[in-house]
């Protein structure tokens, strides 16, 4: 069965850090981008990050750009989100998402059932 699972989310302090990890199952991330996705309560959902399928190239949404960091472990199946420096705005439904040979993660094969990430003193 293809899946994707999130795990790493939770409730943070403004300033804290967070990582968020996406593993796959049932199919080899490798061949895929793999974006982050959020979307918080009464919002739109909105991309957050892209780790590219062809070269490897990132990609951030301004909000986050010297904040947030994307990688992949190929041998674990794995995609990774480090949060950092988080703020309260950061507060939302974090989705991981899969594209199949994809350049820029605007449009996912996958998607993840999304895990609750809480930025609040």
């Amino acid at each position: 069965q293809v899946q994707l699972v999130e795990s790493g989310g939770g409730l943070v302090q403004p300033g804290g850090s967070l990582r968020l990890s996406c593993v796959a199952s049932g199919f080899t991330l490798d061949y895929y981008a793999v974006g982050w996705f959020r979307q918080a309560p009464g919002e739109e959902r909105e991309g957050v990050s892209c780790i590219s399928s062809s070269d490897g190239v990132t990609y951030y949404a301004d909000s986050v750009k010297g904040r947030f960091t994307i990688s992949r472990d190929n041998a674990k199946n794995t995609v990774y989100l480090q949060m950092n420096s988080l703020k309260p705005e950061d507060t939302g439904i974090y989705y991981c998402a899969a594209e199949f040979n994809g350049d820029y993660c605007g449009s996912s094969d996958y998607w993840g059932q999304g895990i609750q990430v809480t930025v609040s003193s």
